[in-house]
């Protein structure tokens, strides 16, 4: 077991280092390839009046004239040790971690990310323990009255959520349970879980729900599918031949082995809930790390756009670890191998 963790920590810092390479070179070097010149990157850093000689000079001190392995190696120091940019009318200082400098806001990206982290997160946690219990139990139930009234409701029902785009269910929810019936506030409604967790609940109630009935549908689908498949296996009639009881049957026996393709897929869409459900924030007005990505790419501030790539890999690559990590619970054969 020892081992089998030692090896998915390794690769999880591998992956990592790979994405930092890849999100590097999609914003440093393409544009080079693409025929960008060290001045034209420069010009990002500079006011609109700057002389030819002014951007030459900032391109010089913010380093697009050296190798690219150098540029590289100052990009990942400024990860851990932080960054100094000196783009000629000043010095700017980059705490660690820095994940960019942005010289719209005049702020360090890293903060602007902690301060959206929290609604994301409170978006992606509630939408995701919704999803997870409302889909496994309907894909169970489906698949244990297969054929009945109950198992074509929830299956067409299902169908319906993984075909709908959220922008529609949530534009639709808001005019009917917001502004029609008042029963939940508008979009834009945030507050800390700190302050008033009622309060905190209650504004996030409908996008919870929005969200989670796109995510549920793919859920009850795909447990349906699993358990069908598993129900029919020799060791579930072993089970019920040793006079086990049929809800033992089901979660212990059934359930649990259904629950490995249902993991995957969890640690890949909570992960990119937690770098910014972007269609969702912006739908409800949330101010998170999707809705603040949608403002850096208006504003084609490459410093946030980068920050916020970074963090959606890296909570990816996080939930793929926590889940690798969870099949060995799940799953004894992992462990045993």
């Amino acid at each position: 077991m020892l081992t089998y963790i030692i090896r998915r920590l390794i690769g999880a810092f591998a992956m990592l280092v790979v994405i930092s390479m890849v999100t590097f070179g999609i914003f440093y070097v393409v544009p080079q390839w693409a025929g960008a010149t060290p001045e034209a990157m420069a010009s990002r850093y500079v006011g609109r009046a700057a002389t030819p000689e002014t951007v030459h000079l900032v391109a010089e001190r913010l380093g697009f004239y050296d190798p690219v392995v150098v540029q590289y190696g100052n990009f990942v120091k400024g990860l851990f040790a932080g960054a100094q940019y000196d783009y000629g009318a000043g010095v700017e200082h980059c705490p660690a971690p820095c994940f960019g400098y942005s010289f719209i806001t005049g702020q360090p990206v890293w903060p602007d990310l902690l301060d959206r982290l929290p609604v994301t997160f409170s978006l992606a946690i509630g939408a995701a323990l919704i999803w997870v219990v409302a889909g496994v139990a309907v894909g169970v139930l489906s698949a244990l009255r297969r054929g009945s009234f109950f198992d074509r409701l929830t299956m067409g029902t299902a169908l319906a959520g993984v075909s709908l785009p959220i922008f529609f269910t949530g534009m639709i929810s808001l005019v009917v349970f917001s502004y029609g019936l008042g029963w939940t506030p508008p979009g834009g409604a945030w507050t800390d879980f700190s302050e008033n967790p009622a309060e905190w609940a209650y504004n996030l109630l409908l996008p919870w729900i929005t969200l989670a009935f796109l995510f549920a549908a793919t859920y009850a689908r795909l447990t349906r599918a699993g358990m069908l498949e598993t129900m029919g296996e020799d060791y579930i009639r072993t089970a019920r031949a040793k006079g086990l009881r049929e809800r033992q049957v089901v979660v212990k026996h059934g359930l649990r082995a259904t629950l490995t393709p249902i993991l995957t897929l969890f640690g890949i869409d909570f992960g990119l809930l937690i770098g910014g459900a972007i269609l969702t924030e912006t739908t409800y007005t949330l101010p998170g790390l999707g809705q603040y990505a949608i403002l850096a790419i208006r504003t084609q501030d490459m410093p946030q756009v980068m920050g916020v790539v970074l963090v959606a890999a890296m909570f990816v690559v996080i939930a793929s670890l926590v889940v690798d990590l969870l099949y060995a619970v799940v799953d004894p054969r992992v462990r045993l191998s």
